[in-house]
């Protein structure tokens, strides 16, 4: 992945040692069994991750917070601070410390965005705490496949027992989307443009890696400066490479819609795709993000696909988010399904809620489990933590929101 993820990755070992102290019985007591949820509520993702929240919210409703004899706390976590724009390192540490401390933690949902989760999957791991995200899709955190650093993903996991599992396929499955949506497109050439978050920068190398393989060539990869005034310096000079495509991989949705926007300018004909991170109102809003001139060229990839491909389930669930939230973001009914996997799980571990609740018995439902009938229908999380859904949706933007067009995978 990056330099940036491998010193993440320190920093979550550090903190491992520190939780070592905090150490609790992998049986919990009582009758009350408490899911974190973390993600940021302030800047970069974080209208994707309030989605999610809204979406894990409704599957608690669904069980009515219960398990049998136990009742299901929810708390949540936010890794942003007021200084940051997204999730902060420090914030993340002091969030999973928070999470060791609690005897009755039965299972964590998050991160949200992988850098955190590199930071947070080591100390859960060393106590045995289940964790599932709704969105962090960085290779290296489940498997060594392209775009993933040395000593991943291994490093992540001090116990050797694999604890993470995702909801979302990993940026590797964007990546092979992505390349045949370009190449079937028209892209001769393409430039790469990355914010330099862990997100964007996972996306961008695993796309780079599945070009290169597939014959599509990749004239640049560049990091873009969140929060810059103007791009149109960087504009000018991805025009001179002869680029008929741009790429832009990133989490920062205001900084990448203003480049977006000059990008076009500059480029007049340049065919502009973005990954999943940008999937969400923050980036194709008018309002917020890129023009409704830029609308008809861009397209979006996302794991989400067209309603009609999903069960009646999920139709169901889209409704009932709606009528509580509004028009839904992509990422909300992937953080329905996480609190519904692990939901599942502590119900089989605990024989609906009638045995005691032991978070290696949760794990085991979690890994390998097959999920029928849910609102991603049906698919199952193999013994890495990654799930076997491989298909992703393709979206333009118009007016402002993200239409349906097609299906790869």
């Amino acid at each position: 992945m990056s330099i940036r993820v491998v010193a993440l990755a320190l920093v979550a070992l550090a903190v491992a040692g520190c939780g070592a102290a905090a150490r609790v019985s992998d049986r919990i007591g009582g009758r009350t069994l408490t899911i974190y949820f973390a993600g940021p509520s302030r800047g970069a993702s974080s209208s994707a991750a309030q989605a999610a929240l809204d979406g894990a919210e409704l599957a608690l409703q669904d069980r009515q917070r219960r398990v049998g004899r136990y009742r299901i706390a929810l708390k949540v976590l936010d890794d942003s601070t007021p200084q940051s724009d997204g999730w902060d390192p420090n914030q993340t540490t002091a969030d999973v410390r928070l999470v060791l401390s609690d005897a009755s933690a039965i299972g964590y949902l998050g991160d949200f965005n992988s850098g955190a989760s590199a930071i947070a999957i080591p100390p859960l791991n060393r106590m045995g705490i289940p964790q599932v995200s709704p969105a962090s899709s960085a290779v290296g955190l489940t498997s060594t496949g392209p775009g993933a650093s040395p000593g991943e993903p291994q490093k992540y996991y001090p116990t050797g027992v694999r604890t993470f599992a995702r909801v979302v396929p990993s940026d590797a499955t964007q990546a092979l989307a992505l390349v045949h949506l370009q190449r079937g497109m028209g892209c001769r050439q393409t430039f790469v443009l990355q914010d330099g978050e862990v997100d964007g920068e996972d996306a961008a190398l695993s796309f780079v890696l599945t070009a290169e393989s597939a014959g599509l060539r990749v004239v640049g990869i560049q990091t873009f400066q969140r929060a810059a005034t103007n791009y149109t310096s960087l504009a000018a000079g991805v025009a001179r490479t002869g680029a008929n495509c741009i790429l832009v991989s990133a989490i920062d949705e205001r900084s990448a819609a203003r480049l977006t926007q000059q990008v076009a300018r500059t480029m007049p004909r340049v065919m502009i795709f973005a990954t999943a991170g940008l999937a969400d109102s923050a980036y194709t809003s008018p309002g917020r993000g890129i023009p409704l001139a830029v609308d008809s060229r861009v397209l979006i990839a996302s794991p989400l696909l067209d309603a009609r491909a999903y069960p009646a389930s999920a139709q169901a669930f889209l409704a009932g988010y709606s009528r509580a939230f509004g028009p839904p973001e992509p990422q909300a009914v992937f953080g329905y399904e996480a609190m519904s996997l692990m939901l599942n799980a502590i119900s089989r571990a605990t024989d609906r809620g009638r045995k005691p609740a032991e978070r290696s018995k949760v794990l085991a439902e979690i890994l390998g489990a097959r999920r029928e009938r849910t609102v991603l229908g049906t698919y199952r999380i193999d013994s890495s933590g990654d799930t076997t859904i491989a298909r992703y949706g393709v979206y333009r933007v118009v007016n402002g929101r993200l239409s349906y067009l097609t299906t790869l995978g």
